[in-house]
Parts: structure tokens; C-alpha cells; sequence
């Protein structure tokens, strides 16, 4: 496939996003955004899909006009499914994810779950697995199997109102979801368990053309008949997309947003610990990842309270001499301290200070570390989203993991990986600022502290 710009509908967990890429340098031309808005219900929590819906169309519309589009990409976050009716429609809203519902059943859904050691999926709460999803919703409405004709995992839905054609992706059902089998590339027993068999879509590779546009929607976008539209791709794994291409193992990449997923390639064997975590993702290649996460950007939302002020210097050395430390987990429910509370030492920094901002960007870096470590990290660290800008979290990421950071240029990682599908080669990802692991007092200070927060974290309560 040639060059060309391509529109990328990129649905985080928080916000809704289209993005106009440039593959000439993987440039961003156009962004628009809107809030991701989990509407109550009934029948339970579910993402406002038709806002989403109405949105996009816009935004396609406005960017063909103004500067042309040669495709259509997706990446959506992990844990999300559609349930389609025989016509075609939803057979019922698309749950989100962090609806405790299918907690209430969690011994049935054990009961039946394929181990780790064949999906590489750990077992996590709400509707994190999106096997425990399935299993809540057939029992919470028990007409609804019986209405699902087809199911397709959240990138491929969005490519189904596009195209009319339904799949699913390896990197979707690859994401902790119970129901895929990374090592052998097929599903596991579970679908076969749920009732599902021959029901979940037809599992593609992201790069894979889907489609083409529907004539309503080239209609109401302007897009040219034949648009193609891509499978499309989790969005972690759009992010390490451009990085597996272009870089030689080993190197880890670390995406940020609300959820911070570190992702070895390359790196030494270990073997995972699903009770921290831990994961096989599988990669668009269809590679399996060892993997790690926690909900980074969620953290810094609730430690922060809010904006918080540049850390300076003295700020930041205030808070290594003074030993204060936020101390796992904010959010109790994931990550490789589950079931932690969250808990300042050394006294807590008023909210709104430049030294909270310190403690709290010094607590994602070493959260990160621990992540990293878990799953043989080897190589440069390369840092995709909003914590690459974060200079503190660099600098304490590089001085913990004795590694090089490389901030990635762009505003999001996940759109551009999701855009380097279309190109099918190893476009260069521009690359930001290069943290080395410093040294001297620096250095010092900062290793002297990860040393005491490691050991505080592994003895907390």
C-alpha cells in the first residue's frame, strides 16, 4: 500500500478521539476529541456508542474537506465487546468495563475459565476479562444469547458501521480476555464452554483491509466509494506497532493514559505472575508480548486531585531528602500491588504543590519499574503518550531501570500506530528527548530513594 493520510478513530477509556495522519513522518494534521460518557443504563452502565457515532461522521466529513482521507484505521481500548443481532443492530449496549456485575457471579465464571498457562490472561476484576463479561451478561439477560448472532471485539465494531463486516482482531482477543490461546494463535476452550462457538467473528490481523466504506457513510462523510477501512487494532499494541517495526530487540515500550501497559520485546525469560498483573499480549504480527499494567493515568488523576504545577529542582529534591513517598496502590483493584491501599510516608504534600506533583510522578516511574522488571525488560525504555512529556518520571524511570528513555514524539502513539497499518512498512517514529540514567549525587539520590520505596512497597500492608 502507497502513502497517503489516514483517519484514525481512536476510542480511549476516557476520551474519544479522530486523528488525521500524515504517513510521511507519521504526523498528526488533525485531532478532534470528546469525552468518552458511560451513559447509567438500563440495562447496565454501557459506552454512548451513537454520540461516538455522530461525532466521527463529523469529524470524517470536516477532514475529508479540508485535506483529504485515503483510509480509515481503529484502535480502541481492550475489554469491550459488541453483541450483534441477526440484523445487524446491537443485541444490547456495550458493557463498560469497570461495571462490578460480573464480580457478583465470579465462582460460576472460575469454575470455567481456561488457566494462564493457556490464555497468559490473569484473572481480574469487574469486567476486565471480557470472558467474565459474557458470562455476567447471558446470565443477567437470559434472552440474550439467543439475540446474538455475531460478537466482535470494540475495534472491529466500529469497522462493522463502517464496512457492514464483522471480525475480530488478534490483539483484542489477545488482551486478557480468556478467550484466546497466544502461543497456538486460536481460541481457547472457553468460547466452546460460553456457547459461543462459531459466534465470535472471524479472528484477522490488524493490517487486514476490512472493507469498504458503506455507501450511507460515504454519503454522509464525502469520502470516496472504495475508501478502505482497516481490522483495526488494540490500542497498547497500536502504540508498540511502529516500535517492533522499526527497532531491533531488545527494547521495552511503555504506553501511557489511563492505563500504563509495558510491553518486553526482546528481554530475558521470566516467568509471569498473573497475580500482579502480568499478561501475554499478543502483537499485530501476532506475536505474544509478556506484558505488564496498571491504571497509571487513573492514579495520577485521583493522587494529583487535580492540575499540579511543574516540578522544579528544589521541589523534586525535597521530596528524595525528605524520603517522601506515595506508596501503592491508588487504584486497589489492578497492577502488580493489587489488593494495596494507597498510603503517603514521610508526611503528605499538600494537594495542588509542585512537590505532590514530584511524589506522585516519582510513585508512576517506580510503579513502571516494578512493571518492567516483572517481564524481563531489557534494552531502552521508549515512552509513548502523556508521562513522556512528565521529566520527572523519566528521570526516576531511567536512574530505577539503569536503562536509556526515549520520549516519543507525537501526541499519541496509539494513532499513529494505528495509521502505520496502512503502510504496511517501518516508518520512523519521531523520536523526543533521551533520558540516560544519571549519575553522581543525581544518580545517587535517586537510586538511594527507588531502593527505600521498593522495599516499603513490599512490605505494605
Amino acid at each position: 500500500m502507497g502513502q497517503g493520510r489516514v483517519a484514525v478513530i481512536d476510542i480511549g477509556k476516557t476520551n474519544a478521539k479522530l486523528a488525521l495522519v500524515d504517513l510521511d513522518g507519521l504526523t498528526e494534521i488533525a485531532v478532534l476529541t470528546r469525552p468518552n460518557r458511560v451513559l447509567p443504563g438500563p440495562p447496565w452502565p454501557h459506552f454512548d456508542v451513537e454520540g461516538h457515532w455522530a461525532f466521527l461522521l463529523e469529524g470524517l466529513r470536516a477532514f475529508h474537506a479540508a485535506h483529504g482521507i485515503d483510509a480509515v484505521s481503529v484502535t480502541t481500548h481492550g475489554a469491550a465487546a459488541a453483541l450483534i443481532a441477526a440484523d445487524g443492530t446491537l443485541a444490547a449496549p456495550i458493557l463498560d468495563y469497570e461495571h462490578p456485575g460480573p464480580d457478583a457471579v465470579a465462582a460460576a465464571y472460575d469454575a470455567i475459565r481456561p488457566p494462564f498457562s493457556e490464555t497468559g490472561s490473569p484473572r481480574l476484576p469487574m469486567g476486565l476479562n471480557l470472558g467474565a463479561q459474557l458470562h455476567w451478561q447471558f446470565l443477567a439477560d437470559p434472552g440474550l444469547r439467543d439475540r446474538t448472532a455475531a460478537i466482535v471485539t470494540y475495534p472491529q465494531f466500529w469497522g462493522l458501521r463502517l464496512t457492514g463486516v464483522a471480525a475480530t482482531d488478534v490483539t483484542s482477543l489477545g488482551c486478557h480476555t480468556d478467550l484466546w490461546n497466544p502461543r497456538e494463535g486460536r481460541f481457547s476452550g472457553l468460547v466452546e464452554r460460553l456457547g459461543l462457538a462459531g459466534r465470535i467473528a472471524p479472528p484477522r490481523r490488524p493490517a487486514d483491509i476490512l472493507g469498504s466504506v458503506l455507501p450511507g457513510v460515504a454519503a454522509a462523510t464525502g469520502l470516496r466509494p472504495g475508501t478502505p477501512v482497516l481490522c483495526g487494532i488494540h490500542d497498547s499494541n497500536a502504540s508498540l506497532l511502529p516500535h517492533v517495526l522499526a527497532n531491533a530487540p531488545p527494547f521495552s515500550v511503555v504506553s501511557t493514559g489511563t492505563w500504563v501497559v509495558s510491553m518486553a520485546v526482546g528481554g530475558r525469560p521470566v516467568a509471569l505472575d498473573p497475580a500482579r498483573d502480568t499478561l501475554i499480549n499478543v502483537n499485530a504480527l501476532g506475536a505474544p508480548v509478556p506484558s505488564a499494567r496498571f491504571m497509571g493515568g487513573r492514579e495520577h488523576d485521583l493522587a494529583t486531585g487535580g492540575a499540579c504545577p511543574e516540578p522544579g529542582e528544589d521541589d523534586l529534591a525535597a521530596v528524595l531528602e525528605g524520603g517522601v513517598m506515595l506508596l501503592p496502590a491508588v487504584v486497589e483493584g489492578s497492577g502488580p500491588f493489587r489488593g494495596r491501599r494507597a498510603r503517603w510516608a514521610g508526611g503528605e504534600p499538600e494537594a495542588g504543590s509542585a512537590a505532590r506533583a514530584a511524589g506522585v510522578s516519582l510513585y508512576l516511574a517506580l510503579m513502571t519499574e516494578t512493571c518492567l522488571g516483572l517481564i524481563g525488560h531489557e534494552g531502552p525504555v521508549i515512552v509513548e503518550g502523556p508521562f513522556a512529556a512528565n521529566r520527572v518520571f523519566r528521570t526516576m524511570l531511567a536512574a530505577a531501570t539503569g536503562a536509556p528513555v526515549i520520549a516519543s514524539g507525537g501526541a499519541t502513539g496509539t494513532s499513529q500506530g494505528a495509521a502505520l497499518l496502512f503502510a504496511g512498512t517501518g516508518t520512523a517514529v519521531p523520536a523526543g528527548e533521551r533520558t540516560e540514567p544519571p549519575g553522581g549525587v543525581a544518580g545517587t539520590r535517586l537510586l538511594g530513594y527507588a531502593r527505600a520505596w521498593r522495599a516499603a512497597a513490599a512490605g505494605g500492608a
